[in-house]
C-alpha cells in the first residue's frame, strides 16, 4: 500500500480508493497512521451526526430517511453502520445496511458497515478515523449509526457534532428518562414508531426530565384555569428558536414514524437548528477542539502501549516475576511499579 498514491486517489474522489483507505485504517495495516496524518488538513467540512438508541428502535430506517432527504438537497452522505461482534465466536452480522437498500446504489451515498470488534460504547474502535476519511473524501454529512446501546454507552457523543437518541414508546416508564448516561448525551430526541400507544406520554416525560435538568420543567404546562400568555410573548419565545433563556441548547423532542417518513422534516429542521446553535454559540469549535484533544491522547496512548509491549522488556520482566505474583510474594501492583520505574529510568538515559 502506497499511502501517497492512496491519498491522491482519495482526494480525486475515487470510491475504490476510499474503500481501500477504510480497510487499511480499520485493520491497522502498515502506513495507516501516515494515511490519517495526510488527510488531517482536509477535515472540518462534513457535519457529523450520531444516531443512537436501543435495539429495535428503528435507527437504520430513520438513517435511510435522513439520507434520502439529504440527497434530495444535493448533499453527499457517508454512513457508518456499526453492528455488534459476538463475544463467543468473534463473528458479526453486518445487517444494518439491509434496511438502507433504497439508497445503497446512489453514487452520492457511501455506506460502510463495521463490526464493533468488542469495543464498548456503541462504536467500533476505528469509527472516528473512518469518519475522518469520509470527511476528507468530500462528503457533506456523515451519519454514524451505533450498535443498539444501553444507558451508559455514550461514546458517540464524543465523536459527533449532533447526537440523536432514538426511543420508542416501549422504552420503559418515566423513571428511565430520569437516569443518567445516554439521556444526558443526546442533543435531539426522536420518539420513533410514534403511531403506537404511549408516544405522546413518552415525549412529555422526556420534556419534563429535560425541564428538571434546566430548572424549567413546567414551562410548557398551561397555567391555572387555562390562562395562556399573550401571543406576543409566544412569538418572542418562538423567535428565540433553540436558544434557551440562559443561552443553552433547548433539546428538541420529535415524534417520527420512520417506516412512513413521518416527522422526518421536523427531525431535519431540529438538526439544522442545532448546527446553527453550535456555530453561533462557539460550541461547535469547542467540541471539535475537545475531539482533537481526545484523539491526540488516544494516538499517544496507542503508540506508548505499542512501544512498551513490542520494544521494551516489560513482558520479559513480568514473566520473570509471575511465579512470585502467583505465590503471593509480590502483587501485580509491585510488578507494575517495577516495570514503570524501569521505563522511567530508561527514558532518562
Amino acid at each position: 500500500m502506497d499511502p501517497d498514491l492512496l491519498l491522491a486517489d482519495l482526494a480525486a474522489g475515487k470510491t475504490a480508493a476510499l474503500a481501500r483507505a477504510i480497510s487499511v485504517v480499520e485493520n491497522g495495516r502498515p502506513g495507516f497512521e501516515r494515511l490519517l496524518a495526510g488527510v488531517h488538513r482536509s477535515l472540518g467540512h462534513a457535519r457529523r451526526i450520531g444516531i443512537t438508541g436501543p435495539p429495535g428502535a428503528g435507527k437504520s430506517t430513520l438513517v435511510e430517511r435522513l439520507v434520502l432527504a439529504y440527497r434530495a438537497a444535493g448533499l453527499r452522505v457517508g454512513v457508518i453502520a456499526i453492528d455488534p461482534t459476538s463475544p463467543f465466536t468473534g463473528g458479526a452480522l453486518l445487517g444494518d445496511r439491509i434496511r438502507m437498500e433504497s439508497v445503497a446504489l446512489d453514487e452520492g451515498v457511501y455506506i460502510r458497515s463495521m463490526a464493533s470488534r468488542g469495543s464498548l460504547g456503541g462504536l467500533a474502535t476505528s469509527t472516528r478515523e473512518v469518519s475522518d476519511l469520509l470527511d476528507a473524501a468530500g462528503f457533506d454529512r456523515i451519519v454514524v449509526e451505533t450498535v443498539g446501546v444501553g444507558q451508559a454507552e455514550v461514546d458517540v457523543s464524543r465523536m459527533a457534532d449532533t447526537t440523536v437518541l432514538v426511543l420508542v414508546p416501549e422504552s420503559g416508564d418515566g423513571i428511565q428518562t430520569l437516569k443518567s448516561g445516554v439521556m444526558e448525551a443526546a442533543d435531539i430526541f426522536a420518539v420513533n414508531k410514534a403511531d403506537r400507544p404511549g408516544a405522546d406520554t413518552l415525549r412529555h416525560e422526556i420534556e419534563v426530565t429535560l425541564g428538571i435538568r434546566r430548572g424549567n420543567a413546567y414551562r410548557n404546562v398551561p397555567a391555572h384555569h387555562g390562562y395562556r400568555a399573550s401571543r406576543r410573548a409566544g412569538a418572542r419565545e418562538e423567535a428565540e428558536g433553540a436558544r434557551g433563556a440562559d443561552g443553552r441548547w433547548e433539546h428538541a423532542v420529535v415524534l417520527t414514524v420512520a417506516a412512513r417518513g413521518e416527522g422526518n422534516d421536523e427531525l431535519m429542521a431540529a438538526l439544522d437548528r442545532h448546527h446553527e446553535w453550535l456555530a453561533r454559540s462557539g460550541t461547535l469549535e469547542q467540541r471539535r477542539r475537545r475531539r482533537m484533544l481526545e484523539r491526540t491522547r488516544e494516538v499517544v496512548d496507542r503508540a506508548a502501549r505499542r512501544w512498551m509491549w513490542d520494544e521494551s522488556h516489560a513482558d520479559r520482566l513480568i514473566a520473570a516475576r509471575l511465579d512470585e505474583v502467583v505465590d503471593g510474594r509480590l502483587s501485580p501492583y509491585d510488578v507494575a511499579t517495577e516495570v514503570l520505574d524501569g521505563l522511567k529510568q530508561g527514558a532518562r538515559l
